[in-house]
């Protein structure tokens, strides 16, 4: 639905149905005579191929009736240019032998006054015919109609005119009308326009605030298709992916109505944006103005439509301190040679009375403020001149000579030089070739103008100034706009410099370019304001909108334990990947720290330091009983098992160091076995060092000399090596089921990966764990139960405190070890470890060392052989030595039934009292008297 707001509507409507009328009369019926209504303004120049052209030269002051007889008139220099330039540019087309030789192009230009209705009639006088023209049923013998139209310059008109213009797929090339819904091809199949749509200008517009960083803006808009489709365009490109919103949407009124422009002032006025997009017409900014200045608003930053960019009227002294520092979207600059001498060479007909030497006694009229006679009433007596029509243009400082700054006039050039190029590209066709039926070509004679519209879809060429034309799908040529900057010179004279451009390439996309050093800004200290709702999200924070307010305003809010925002106004804070966590600042992802027993921190460089004290010492009394194992003490303590013992805690010792340093599957697999082994070998040595105790002393109770044949060597050996197998099965079926794995641990903390070894299987590290137990209890049991053996060294003793010192670290790790986090159950695990170890080695060989080593007198065989020593302590030493030598004990029945507690068996070094023995009885008594 097309929407005009234009006041002669009506007259619109009834015009276009008496004027369709007229033309489907001048198709169908026996006379195509259209009625003139009232004389249209136009100039006309005769060709092979005549192009018509919309341009408006005049306008009224205020609106006439519906009969367009007012004489309330105004003349428009730069219209009245417009039409200048296209009679120029067709008569430097008809001067170029290359392109349309041999035909002749004319014009038929109209002025539409700037009004709906006028435009509208035009454009069907032209497509009909000229005025007055009678053209036969039968054969249409007569002046051919134009083949195309330069126009209109507004989107209101073009819109109507290209409406009726689509149906008869008649060519029609705008140089004006920016409306992004004229790029409707379905509705507007013929219309092409050299100006880019409002929809790439708003794009532009949007560009320029992206580029200052302004997300708060206020818009203004004309109540007409031009300022509703562009408010339709920023709604839709302006937002959160456009990069700002706005803070007011208002429509300027189309009259002088104080009360809204007051309210809509006062609003600006109040506003907290600082920019404010006008995109409406001179007329609209003229009315607007007023009512700024008179409520003094300044400090706003204006950036202006192509409509009023470049409008003198507002370029003011009284203006300047307002609208100061404008930055505007205009039509793209061009160079047009030799176009001032043409325009030199214009001198007024006072000889035709047509409209194309009223136009230009119009011109002269107003260029030089003068009339040609006869003058009206009271103009000599006003002090008026009368016109000679020989007055030199070149003397008078007149904007019609200024072409430094060609901007429609190089779309109008534009314009007539594509339709050229369609019809000498249209002309150029071989017969037989052609694009159209029966492969076809178009010709001179039968020209159909819907044949035109295939070429000019198609049309490619480059200006004298470089720019290239063509025109897309939609009917749009390559857009691209220039910058302007409205700057106030010290001297009071103002400037409209151009400081940059935005363009579109088939390649690149949109290109936005800047001088900033250029651009003048209307601000305290020169520089460039800001205009936000709220200020940029820094990185680490991301945007949270605020209840019931526009996209623009928002709170910052910082990103959660473990996300990022490492960009300005960032929507969503992103997780770190899993190895990584926030900084503190929440603006970028680190490593997370590794957390694990390290052989660097103090924990783990003390316990290791434990951990090599303990092998270290273990070492130490390996050696000083192998070096003393020919003395009673070391003799008397089961020397063989003594020194699996230590052997055994120094493997004890060792192998928490592999509990410490990082874990590796290597280390995670060979810990816990290496710990379960050891500790069983340990554990095994002392149950079975137990055991033969008190297997000793129940021998020498009457019926107890059978158990001590099942503790010779072998049998000790044998039975360390079944109890440490147990342990190697257990490991190995743990192993090959669930093997414990190194794991990276996050749930501990959410900063640090914390490795550790997985057990694989729970069941598994219990078994292993019960079996130690299992062993350490027993041997506890069985040392407690010998701990009152008569004996001035008694070992049950000291077996029954090193197993209670066992079993309380192991009961205390258990609840220790499950409620340490990371590292530190590790921590535990190794001072379970060294604690039970130091435990054993302390309790075992600590007072033999002492014995050994200060105090040697004691380490004697008087000390262990006196009277009132026990039978017990002398059967020990005899099982010692049959130890050594591989002798088999068999005790005397006559022995057996001695009490233990009232008779003492003398033995000597030189000489004893032996009872049947088996054996080599020297070696033996040998082996008493060393």
């Amino acid at each position: 639905m097309l929407t005009f707001l234009d006041t002669h509507l009506l007259f619109f409507l009834l015009s276009y149905s008496s004027i369709s009328s007229a033309v489907s009369s001048s198709l169908y019926s026996s006379s195509c005579q259209l009625q003139r209504e009232f004389q249209l303004n136009g100039m006309h120049k005769t060709g092979d191929v005549v192009l018509g052209g919309l341009f408006g030269i005049h306008f009224f002051s205020a609106y006439p009736d519906l009969s367009f007889t007012s004489e309330s008139q105004r003349f428009d220099v730069i219209g009245f240019r417009l039409t200048q330039t296209m009679a120029f540019a067709i008569d430097e087309i008809n001067r170029n032998s290359n392109l349309l030789p041999n035909v002749t192009l004319g014009y038929s230009l109209y002025d539409n006054c700037l009004q709906l209705g006028i435009g509208f009639r035009a454009a069907l006088l032209l497509v009909s015919g000229q005025e007055e023209q009678v053209i036969l049923h039968e054969t249409c013998v007569g002046t051919p109609p134009v083949l195309g139209i330069v126009g209109d310059s507004s989107s209101t008109r073009s819109i109507a005119i290209s409406t009726v213009l689509g149906f008869l797929c008649f060519s029609q090339v705008s140089y004006f009308a920016t409306c992004s819904c004229l790029s409707d091809q379905q509705k507007f199949p013929s219309f092409f326009r050299t100006i880019p749509s409002d929809a790439f200008q708003v794009r532009a517009m949007i560009q320029i605030l992206k580029h200052f960083g302004w997300t708060w803006a206020g818009l203004l808009l004309s109540d007409d298709d031009y300022g509703l489709h562009a408010a339709r365009s920023f709604q839709s490109d302006l937002g959160p992916s456009g990069g700002g919103c706005l803070a007011y949407t208002e429509t300027l009124p189309t009259g002088e109505n104080q009360a809204e422009l007051k309210r809509i002032v006062d609003m600006m006025r109040k506003s907290t944006a600082r920019v404010v997009i006008v995109f409406a017409h001179e007329r609209n900014m003229i009315n607007l103005m007023e009512e700024v200045v008179r409520q003094n608003v300044t400090g706003l930053q204006w950036i202006a439509s192509e409509a009023w960019t470049s409008s003198a009227v507002l370029q003011t002294p009284r203006l300047m301190p307002y609208l100061g520092g404008t930055l505007g979207i205009a039509i793209r600059r061009g160079e047009i040679p030799e176009l001032r001498d043409f325009l030199l060479q214009i001198r007024p007909d006072l000889h035709h009375n047509n409209s194309y030497g009223n136009n230009m006694v119009r011109f002269w009229e107003y260029t030089f403020q003068c009339r040609f006679a006869p003058p009206p009433a009271g103009w000599m007596e006003a002090g008026g001149t009368l016109c000679t029509g020989q007055e030199d243009l070149e003397s008078v400082e007149t904007e019609f000579l200024d072409v430094s700054n060609l901007r429609p006039e190089y779309n109008v050039y534009k314009a007539v030089y594509a339709l050229a190029y369609a019809l000498d590209n249209m002309l150029q066709c071989e017969p037989g070739r052609g694009p159209f039926s029966g492969n076809s070509c178009g010709n001179l004679q039968r020209l159909e103008p819907w044949q035109l519209v295939y070429y000019l879809e198609r049309v490619n060429f480059t200006t004298s100034f470089g720019d290239q034309v063509s025109f897309d799908e939609n009917g749009d040529a390559l857009p691209i706009y220039d910058i302007m900057n409205w700057q106030w010179l010290p001297d009071g004279r103002t400037k409209v410099q151009t400081v940059g451009e935005v363009k579109k390439s088939a390649f690149k996309g949109e290109e936005l370019t800047l001088d900033e050093d250029k651009i003048f800004w209307n601000f305290e200290f020169k520089e460039q304001p800001r205009s936000v709702c709220s200020e940029s999200c820094p990185p680490g924070t991301r945007m949270a909108r605020k209840k019931g307010e526009p996209e623009c305003c928002f709170d910052c809010i910082p990103c959660s334990e473990g996300k990022i925002s490492n960009k300005t106004d960032s929507m969503e804070c992103t997780s770190c990947p899993e190895d990584f966590w926030s900084s503190p600042q929440r603006d970028h992802c680190v490593p997370k720290k590794t957390e694990f027993l390290s052989y660097h921190e103090p924990l783990g460089i003390c316990l290791t330091t434990t951990s090599l004290l303990g092998t270290f010492i273990c070492a130490v009394v390996l050696g000083i009983f192998i070096y003393h194992r020919k003395t009673p003490i070391v003799r008397a303590n089961n020397s063989e098992l003594s020194f699996q013992l230590l052997l055994s805690l120094k493997l004890c010792f060792l192998c928490s160091l592999l509990f410490i340093g990082r874990p590796r599957l290597w280390t995670c697999q060979l810990r816990h076995a290496a710990f379960g082994i050891s500790f069983v070998l340990c554990v095994s040595c002392i149950l079975v060092k137990t055991m033969v105790v008190l297997a000793v002393f129940t021998a020498s109770k009457p019926g107890g000399g059978a158990s001590l044949k099942w503790f010779g060597v072998l049998q000790q050996r044998g039975t360390v090596l079944v109890l440490t197998s147990v342990q190697v099965a257990i490991c190995t079926v743990w192993l090959l089921s669930a093997s414990p794995a190194p794991h990276k641990n996050t749930h501990y903390h959410n900063d640090k990966i914390v490795y550790e070894c997985v057990v694989g299987s729970t069941v598994g590290f219990a078994v292993l764990l019960g079996y130690i137990g299992l062993l350490a209890i027993l041997s506890f049991l069985i040392a407690f139960l010998a701990r009152n053996l008569p004996d001035s060294f008694n070992e049950a003793r000291l077996i029954t405190f090193s197993m209670l010192i066992f079993c309380a670290v192991w009961v205390a790790f258990v609840p220790a070890y499950i409620n340490s986090p990371g590292k530190y159950a590790d921590g535990v695990e190794v001072f379970a470890i060294l604690a039970s170890s130091f435990g054993l080695l302390v309790a075992l060989f600590g007072p033999k060392c002492y014995i050994i080593l200060l105090t040697p007198e004691r380490n004697t065989k008087e000390s262990y052989h006196g009277s009132r020593h026990s039978v017990i302590k002398t059967l020990y030493l005899i099982l010692t030595c049959m130890e050594t030598f591989n002798v088999d004990l068999k005790i005397h029945s006559s022995f057996q039934n001695i009490n233990s507690n009232k008779i003492v068996l003398v033995l000597s070094f030189k000489n004893a009292v032996i009872y049947e023995f088996s054996g080599n009885i020297y070696r033996f008594i040998q082996c008493l008297s060393i």
